[in-house]
């Protein structure tokens, strides 16, 4: 004979005046976290109260019930419901909804409430994004939103950028196949095909850190912080058509520039502009490019430019910002560290006092007519101009001297003294035989390549070492396909 399944019994549920019900001492919440009462107060103004309160009768000393009831699950709602009436906005008598427990219930009051707040799950974040998505749709905005929630505008954009990420990747997080923090990554970029190209390149990896899932999705980009970017400005790049990619889960700098072909026109554009400005100054020629190599001025002979003095008004300016960074200085001089406003003062000192006492140079109007200009990109973003270089064809030729002594062989004393300076003067022994030098030196070929130091190749050869590793560490799965590479051929 089958045995019947006995039936529980909800408690009764009614309405109770709020004067009428005290907060137990069963209440098991002491420490104060998450909302705020003022916070709790002002959204049950707003929507009402979602959720009963917990209550149990008071009895008096032979048991019977004395109309009061305590409150030992739903203590803080209790609170913002107390707060209203102080600020009377809820009247003493209004009727409050309860789940009313019997009096010598089995189950302890500090059950109740334990079970109320350990039993409570927090809402998935991905189910909090459907939510404002949902709420954007129907006409509410992220400020009226984040307001309803007392949470800040920036968390509600960042909920509501998960919606730039593929739904198959979203659904692998629901199913807990990647951490919230890999999702987020994957929000810096809106191309799906790429985020789902990404994760199944990452998934098969054993790093799967979000750091790595950024920098796969921004390869082909440009940091804001780039010098290109600096030198042109984010706002010039906008104009012409670019787009810039953010980070709101991350510090980005600025973000990431997704078009670099429109960057490096611009960089071009801005470059050649600024070459005609410094044509126009009187030089021979003008040479523009993005960077140029080290030593590339080596072949060339370099004139001397004079320092312009300072005018009368930046004397003073120069003066007057001295004596306010001695001002500072003095002021602050016990103290620790300078506060940040005072910090940002006396930089902004320091870099007005470098800039009067980095002087421009004026040149020879003549020297300038045989000589050029370098004009590139500094590694700061700032426009780089190298003055002053002459090629050597260019430089004038000192007048034969002419002696009754020597040059008896017709040798070509001027064009072997224009290619080496160091060897100039000695010339032919007076009243000697063969017009022979005075050192034993050959002249060197003009075409000719030099050969670097072995101390210089030692450096460079060091340097691209530390950069290869440098690649290596930041492309885990270049060096992991090197390696398997390797082994493959070996074997």
């Amino acid at each position: 004979m089958a045995t019947a399944i006995p039936k529980i019994t909800l408690s009764s549920s009614r309405d109770i005046p709020f004067n009428r019900l005290v907060l137990s001492q069963s209440n098991v919440r002491r420490v104060k976290s998450g909302l705020s009462i003022d916070e709790l107060a002002r959204d049950i103004e707003r929507r009402g109260l979602l959720q009963s309160l917990n209550v149990r009768p008071v009895l008096d000393g032979d048991g019977a019930e004395t109309g009061t009831y305590e409150v030992p699950a739903g203590g803080r709602r209790f609170r913002a419901l107390e707060l209203l009436v102080k600020q009377k906005k809820l009247a003493k008598t209004a009727p409050v909804p309860c789940v009313v427990r019997e009096a010598g219930s089995a189950i302890l009051a500090e059950d109740d409430s334990l079970a109320e707040n350990v039993q409570r799950l927090a809402l998935h974040p991905l189910d909090q994004f459907r939510a404002f998505r949902d709420m954007l749709e129907k006409g509410i905005s992220e400020e009226e939103i984040a307001a309803a929630f007392f949470v800040a505008p920036t968390v509600v954009k960042q909920r509501l950028r998960l919606m730039t990420v593929s739904d198959k990747l979203l659904e692998i997080y629901e199913q807990d196949g990647m951490r919230l923090e890999q999702l987020m990554a994957f929000s810096i970029s809106d191309d799906h095909a790429r985020q789902e190209q990404v994760w199944e390149i990452v998934a098969q990896s054993h790093n799967r850190e979000p750091y790595v899932i950024r920098r796969m999705l921004t390869e082909k980009t440009v940091r804001a912080s780039d010098a290109r970017a600096r030198f042109v400005g984010l706002d010039v790049y906008i104009a012409a058509g670019g787009h810039i990619m953010r980070d709101l889960f991350e510090a980005d700098d600025g973000g990431w520039l997704q078009d670099p072909a429109i960057l490096d026109r611009l960089v071009m554009e801005k470059l050649y502009t600024a070459a005609e400005d410094i044509r126009a100054e009187g030089w021979k020629w003008v040479e523009t490019a993005l960077s140029f190599p080290w030593g590339h001025t080596r072949q060339f002979v370099e004139i001397d430019g004079t320092e312009l003095p300072l005018t009368d008004e930046e004397t003073a300016r120069l003066e007057a910002l001295r004596a306010e960074q001695e001002t500072i200085e003095a002021e602050y001089a016990q103290a620790d560290e300078y506060p940040d406003e005072v910090d940002a003062r006396l930089g902004g000192i320091e870099q007005a006092i470098l800039a009067l006492e980095e002087r421009p140079l004026a040149f020879d109007p003549a020297d300038m007519t045989r000589a050029g200009t370098f004009v590139s990109l500094a590694s700061d973003g700032t426009l780089q101009v190298e003055r002053g270089f002459v090629l050597p064809e260019d430089m004038p030729t000192e007048p034969e001297e002419t002696d009754d002594g020597g040059g008896a062989d017709g040798y070509d004393h001027a064009a072997y003294d224009g290619r080496d300076e160091r060897l100039a003067g000695y010339g032919s022994d007076a009243g000697g035989e063969g017009n022979t030098t005075a050192l034993d030196v050959e002249p060197e070929e003009e075409d000719g390549i030099k050969p670097l130091p072995d101390r210089l190749l030692t450096e460079l050869t060091a340097w691209r070492t530390l950069a290869l590793r440098d690649a290596f560490a930041s492309n885990p799965h270049i060096a992991l396909t090197e390696f398997l590479h390797t082994l493959v051929r070996d074997v």
